[in-house]
């Protein structure tokens, strides 16, 4: 499973700084190494080395190309400066052993424990229309990476026919979130659920739907039931303050 759905960037980063000397207009210039793999195997192993001026990259090497390549005017002098330099070239090309490769087994073992598990829940929703009489929706969400399975059981029995996914959608935060819909006519006893499997979970999330009561019912009860606790907190608010209002004015003298 591991080897289906993983996909790692991981940054190894080796970060030089330059401020110039003009107090009015500073200036940052950083250079970036770091290492992009699939898994342990060399050739799923790129090595990138970036310089960047105020934010902007304007020359990277690559471990795939082999040499440097200019995104700007004057990155692609300083490229070509450096792909004539034997000593430049010679070690950034030497770098993938050096930092990736000699480091490749322990960040590879970190990265698979620290994946966020994804959280699941179910509700049903009204048809559009057709014959169905119902919709169950499984919402999956905040998980990382995004490569994840979702897959639906009745009876114990995995369901093909009227599923529809979508596709995984970036909630903007570097996690995930996916839609599952299951198409279902009702059954007395039978057992439905959402089935997810993601790299972070040693087996699967299995997420069971109650259909004892439909959603909006629940929520019609909840409502009321917080309406219910408010006008019993307002009430008993109310008689405290009418019995010690009272109290107050048997405790003032009486004057003829």
């Amino acid at each position: 499973m591991a080897s289906t759905f993983l996909r790692v960037s991981l940054l190894f980063i080796f970060i030089f700084i330059f401020i110039g000397f003009n107090s009015t207009d500073g200036s940052m210039e950083v250079a970036l190494d770091r290492c992009v793999f699939n898994s342990t195997d060399p050739d799923d192993i790129e090595y990138i080395y970036s310089h960047y001026y105020n934010g902007l990259e304007y020359t990277r090497f690559s471990s795939s190309v082999g040499e440097f390549v200019g995104y700007t005017e004057y990155g692609v002098k300083q490229a070509e400066r450096w792909n004539k330099d034997p000593l430049q070239i010679n070690t950034r090309r030497a770098q993938k052993s050096t930092i990736c490769q000699h480091n490749i087994d322990i960040w590879y073992r970190a990265m698979l424990t620290r994946y966020p598990e994804p959280h699941a829940r179910l509700h049903s929703e009204a048809p559009s229309g057709g014959g169905h009489p119902a919709v169950l929706v499984c919402i999956v969400y905040d998980f990382y990476p995004k490569h994840i399975k979702v897959t639906w059981k009745r009876d114990g029995k995995e369901v093909t026919s009227g599923v529809t996914s979508t596709d995984e959608m970036a909630d903007g935060d570097w996690y995930y979130q996916i839609h599952s819909h299951l198409e279902y006519t009702p059954k007395s006893g039978e057992k439905i659920s959402c089935v997810v499997e993601h790299i972070s979970l040693k087996e699967p999330l299995v997420v069971e739907w109650d259909p004892s009561m439909p959603e909006s019912e629940k929520n019609k009860i909840a409502i009321g039931a917080s309406g219910l606790i408010l006008g019993l907190i307002l009430s008993l608010a109310g008689f405290i303050y009418f019995k010690s209002k009272s109290r107050r004015r048997t405790l003032v003298p009486q004057t003829d």
